[in-house]
């Protein structure tokens, strides 16, 4: 993992890295759950993304198995893991159904953002 860098939608910072070896942009969960329930306060993404990460292993989703952590730099500058995933497994998962809005709201955006 090389590029750690951060994408900016709609005055949201969204986390992400780039794994050269596989080339595939990895993005915080978190982060894209708080731009799509517009939350500006990170504790309250966090815990809805807790709650529903919950929901769908006990429902044997498996968009949740394919999320990875990786440290990830946080507000305060520390290396924290960070459940992660590709746009793939963010589109066609489980999160998709739950949240309803990543393939109309975020695949423009996750589109722009990924390597030519």
């Amino acid at each position: 993992m090389k590029d750690n860098s951060l994408a900016v939608f709609e005055d949201y910072k969204i986390r992400r890295v780039y794994d050269e070896e596989s080339e595939t942009w990895y993005f915080s969960v978190v982060d894209i759950i708080q731009v799509l329930i517009q939350q500006p306060d990170y504790q309250a993404a966090r815990n809805y993304w807790k709650v529903l990460k919950n929901r769908l292993n006990k429902e044997g989703s498996e968009s949740v198995t394919k999320c990875n952590q990786l440290n990830m730099e946080a507000a305060d500058g520390k290396q924290y893991l960070t459940d992660v995933a590709d746009p793939e497994t963010l589109l066609e998962g489980g999160i998709s159904w739950y949240i309803g809005l990543i393939s109309s709201f975020l695949l423009p955006f996750l589109s722009r953002t990924l390597p030519c």
